[in-house]
């Protein structure tokens, strides 16, 4: 039984899609599904019931999650432990914007349980650079949010956020139980910087180009609702804070967290930081 085989059934047995698995194994569907077939009847019995309905584990399959994640835990440490040892001992990880994510602090606590000798450095960055400095090769590893060029990168999501308006809490519109884009059509937004990725920016302003205060920090955001009465986008569970509400957008898709990294980086740290990041968010 391989280490490959086992990530194949976490990935499909934690996704319950073997379309949405394959994708984030970065392969086709077939030969997933021939992995999982011969995985089967290496074990002597189905693992998944496929129906259409969809996917679900079956009792087999649910006994060898538990196992397979011990075992993938297990290697990850290896490979750790002898990362360590050959002296790179450490991780940089790019957080976006806000670090209270809760998700963010199960992660830190998991990550410093399972490797104490692994010290991790943080970069955090302001919302102009939503891949946290990945492409400038300046973190290892991203916690942050989509969407925006993701070339050369590896990128699993983690989590997805309704958002709705930030507004001021003396606006008319803030009366409302919720809103859509259009109701938004006419109002000056707060903007990124020149430069900025444009799928970041066109996420954030709506789909449509906008005008207003430039901002580069959720702080700023709030100020410029504050100060100038424009409106803008944020998570809806987050505080807006003094004089400020909240009210959902019905007709815009979820933030996306993501965890994101460079295809190509081989540091043996980057396997076991993902696979502790989708336990704790999931979590």
């Amino acid at each position: 039984m391989e280490l490959r085989a086992l990530r194949y059934f976490v990935a499909v047995a934690e996704e319950l899609h073997f379309g949405r698995a394959a994708a984030r194994l970065h392969m086709s569907q077939p030969p997933l599904s021939r992995a999982i077939k011969q995985l089967e009847t290496e074990v002597g019995a189905a693992l998944f019931d496929r129906s259409s309905a969809g996917v679900t584990l079956t009792a087999v399959g649910a006994v060898l999650l538990d196992e397979a994640r011990s075992l993938l835990d297990q290697a990850d440490r290896v490979r750790v432990r002898v990362a360590a040892a050959a002296g790179a001992a450490s991780i940089t990880v790019g957080i976006l914007g806000d670090s209270t994510d809760p998700g963010a602090a199960r992660l830190a606590g998991a990550y410093r349980r399972r490797h104490p000798q692994i010290e991790v450095r943080v970069r955090e960055t302001d919302l102009t650079d939503p891949t946290c400095g990945l492409h400038a090769g300046l973190v290892d590893v991203a916690l942050t949010r989509g969407p925006f060029d993701e070339t050369g990168l590896t990128v699993h999501e983690l989590r997805a956020d309704p958002v709705g308006a930030l507004l001021r809490a003396d606006d008319p519109l803030a009366r409302h139980a919720s809103l859509k884009i259009a109701d938004l059509v006419d109002r000056r937004w707060f903007v990124f910087p020149e430069g900025t990725d444009p799928l970041w920016q066109s996420y954030w302003n709506g789909g449509e180009p906008r005008e207003g205060p430039v901002v580069r920090a959720v702080a700023e955001c709030r100020q410029a609702v504050v100060w100038n009465g424009t409106v803008g986008m944020t998570l809806l569970d987050h505080e807006p804070g003094d004089g400020l509400t909240v009210v959902p957008l019905v007709d815009m898709p979820a933030s996306r967290v993501l965890v994101a990294w460079n295809e190509r980086d081989t540091n043996p740290l980057l396997r076991s930081f993902v696979r502790i990041a989708i336990a704790a968010y999931r979590g």
